[in-house]
């Protein structure tokens, strides 16, 4: 099994970025960039695999630069391939 952190692809912050609630969180308005956006925070993705029944695939979690007690975002793609909260 390979778990290892994977660096977010430019492709990918653009993913993220592109999700209102992510850009909300972050108080980025919509002429901001993907680039803004990862200068903000801690981002990583990883190949997934759920120990029992369940998600299989990319994981992303990402944290602002302050650690306030409240948990990271945290994305997954649904079956269709779009990036979503994990807890939605």
């Amino acid at each position: 099994m390979h778990n290892d952190p994977i660096k977010i692809s430019s492709i990918e912050w653009k993913e993220i970025f592109d999700i209102e609630a992510v850009k909300q969180s972050w108080g980025l308005a919509d002429e901001g960039t993907p680039e803004d956006l990862a200068s903000m925070v801690y981002g990583v993705k990883f190949n997934f695999m759920s120990g029992c029944p369940g998600y299989v695939g990319d994981l992303f979690i990402i944290q602002g630069d302050i650690l306030t007690g409240d948990a990271p975002v945290i994305l997954i793609r649904d079956r269709a391939g779009k990036l979503k909260f994990c807890y939605e």
